[in-house]
């Protein structure tokens, strides 16, 4: 069986699965519902010095202070069966068109019943991993792969949550990341996506066919997995990637590893290291060039004031990482023999909340 053939069964499939999710929802339980709730807003924001040099000389162009992050939150319930909701960022913006390019997702979610949910507007391109799920202020230094896809797209899904709801199986359709190769044709990506959350182990698996030209995919097979072992957390992530089957058999891959653990629920230290190889099967859009074969290692701690009250609202960081190895994009993120250091401070409000406890003063 070929990757199309494969990939046409995956959607028939789903698609099958849609109409009998969606038939069943006319006799099922209706309890679920909540009390509405229309505006949950927060705001977040992360600030930055950067120290960056490469091969031991100082590269003032990326050093210095730096706004990393500052985000608004919206999400909301605005009917029992219908849902929103919307991330939006501000420090990159400039004009009307890069405000809606910096909109992260704004997202409707329909809930038929409480095991289904359908959701269409601008989405999470859903592959899967953790280093990839985790939200970028989280984050102070990642793979190649992460650094160059193109995650946010115009699209639906369909999920199926397991009545205990420790699984949950998703298909996705929306735009390709690599649809900006051609102004003249569309292109899109069929995503099929697990989560599974069992014991001390939580998987984030998908199969993703993204088009790149006409009747043309790149297929990944991305495997992430976590260990959770009371403070201790383990996040083990392998990508495979390839337009054919024998390139999927690391000849383009990316394996990317995390152990953090929390100290007196204030402290988290961690170690991290990302691995990216290139082959020949890359396609041009991805970002990723074929001759690259670069590693990342590092880590870091984070401190919480907060966190003895398990708040998690104010946190300081200091992290850093250093590359070896080649990259042939000469506009990578990550440039050989690169060291990356980095300290600041993340802030998070609820809005809402704190209007709340003001006016009740």
């Amino acid at each position: 069986m070929t990757l199309n053939s494969l990939r046409k069964l995956i959607c028939r499939v789903a698609l099958v699965a849609i109409a009998a999710f969606s038939v069943s929802a006319l006799s099922a339980q209706q309890g679920y519902e909540k009390q509405n709730e229309i505006f949950r807003i927060g705001v977040e924001a992360r600030f930055d010095y950067l120290n960056q040099a490469v091969a031991g000389n100082h590269s003032t162009a990326g050093s210095g202070f730096n706004v990393r992050y500052f985000n608004l939150r919206m999400e909301g319930q605005i009917t029992p069966k219908f849902s929103y909701s919307w991330r939006q960022r501000f420090n990159r913006a400039n004009s009307i068109s890069e405000f809606a390019q910096n909109t992260d997702w704004f997202t409707l979610t329909y809930k038929p019943i409480e095991n289904i949910s359908i959701s269409a507007g601008k989405q999470v391109l859903m592959i899967g991993g953790w280093e990839y799920d985790r939200a970028p202020i989280e984050l102070y230094f990642c793979s190649e792969f992460w650094n160059n896809v193109n995650c946010y797209q115009i699209g639906a899904s369909v999920a199926y949550t397991t009545n205990e709801g420790n699984d949950t199986i998703l298909f996705q359709a929306c735009q390709s990341p690599y649809d900006t190769v051609s102004k003249d044709v569309d292109y899109y990506a069929y995503n099929l996506y697990w989560s599974g959350s069992h014991g001390c182990y939580t998987a984030l698996y998908s199969l993703n066919f993204m088009q790149y030209a006409p009747g043309k995919y790149d297929t990944y097979v991305a495997l992430g997995n976590q260990f959770k072992f009371g403070d201790a957390t383990l996040q083990l992530d392998l990508m495979n990637r390839g337009p054919k089957a024998k390139a999927l058999l690391f000849d383009n891959f990316s394996i990317m590893g995390e152990f953090s653990y929390l100290i007196a629920d204030r402290v988290n230290v961690f170690a991290k290291a990302t691995y990216d190889k290139i082959g020949d099967s890359a396609i041009a859009a991805s970002g990723l060039i074929p001759g690259t074969e670069l590693t990342r290692v590092g880590g870091g701690v984070e401190y919480y004031p907060l966190g003895g009250r398990g708040n998690r609202d104010i946190r300081l960081h200091a992290a850093y990482a250093y590359n070896f190895g080649a990259n042939t994009n000469v506009a990578g993120t990550a440039l050989p023999k690169g060291s990356f250091f980095t300290a600041g401070l993340t802030w998070k409000i609820d809005v809402m909340e704190g209007i709340t406890k003001l006016l009740k003063k």
